[in-house]
């Protein structure tokens, strides 16, 4: 495995420093379901002692990305096809919830803001930089939910998003690099649907938008994951009717 030391840590607390490698690296595909994430060996690779790496292990496990098992260690989560159905069900609820309240919400800041970080996904766009881009579309998604203003909003969507397996459709593009053009370009055309929909503070199109880009993923899920149509149609349906009763 590529080692995560120097150029992976910044100038946090150690441990938040460690925990940002090690949940790149997850998200990213280079630790799969199940993996061990060994204390020793992260320690050695990072140059740190095992006590910041504990807390950090911790951090993982908190934020549903790791399991601890007991008198064995942490590893990373395996997800029941089950849990990706729920998790998928909540993410298309909660980002159009997000997006509603963003629309009416969002201030001129915070729409330079998605647009730099769309700004800088467009300079990572090669496989290799894939770990960059995937931060990247996750920071934006969260800056939506920041935009919202709603502070119980932004929490839920912190637990949503790490529980939502993107980490696993990530990995389909190292099995697929042939794809990684293709869906680069997907997801920037993606994000600025929704940025121009939450500039011009549409909350309806801002929804809609929103609800193809997760949508998208639960192809994704079907695809390469082999999750059951059939059962992804559901929480779809189940979320568009429910937001059309509300409107």
């Amino acid at each position: 495995m590529t080692s995560i030391a120097e150029k992976e840590l910044t100038h946090k607390p150690l441990k938040e420093e460690i925990y940002d490698a090690l949940h790149r690296q997850v998200i990213a595909g280079k630790y799969a379901p199940g993996d061990w994430l060994r204390q020793e060996d992260i320690a050695s690779q990072m140059g740190v002692s095992m006590t910041p790496v504990r807390e950090a292990l911790d951090l993982l496990v908190s934020k549903g990305l790791a399991e601890r098992v007991p008198y064995r260690g942490v590893r990373v989560r395996e997800i029941s096809p089950k849990e990706i159905l729920e998790a998928y069900g909540l993410r298309l609820m909660l980002e159009a919830m997000i997006a509603r309240e963003a629309a009416i919400n969002i201030t001129p800041e915070q729409a330079s803001k998605l647009q730099d970080i769309m700004d800088e996904m467009d300079r990572h766009v090669e496989l290799n930089e894939m770990p960059q881009e995937r931060q990247l579309s996750r920071e934006f998604h969260a800056a939506i939910a920041e935009a919202s203003g709603n502070s119980l909003l932004i929490q839920l969507y912190t637990i949503v998003s790490n529980a939502f397996p993107d980490w696993l459709l990530y990995e389909a593009l190292y099995r697929k690099p042939e794809l990684v053009s293709s869906s680069v370009t997907q997801t920037h055309d993606e994000h600025a649907a929704i940025l121009d929909a939450l500039k011009k503070r549409d909350a309806d199109q801002a929804v809609k938008v929103s609800l193809e880009h997760v949508m998208e993923s639960g192809r994704w899920l079907e695809t390469y994951r082999d999750v059951p149509s059939k059962l992804l149609r559901e929480q779809e349906k189940q979320v568009t009717h429910l937001i059309k009763k509300s409107k």
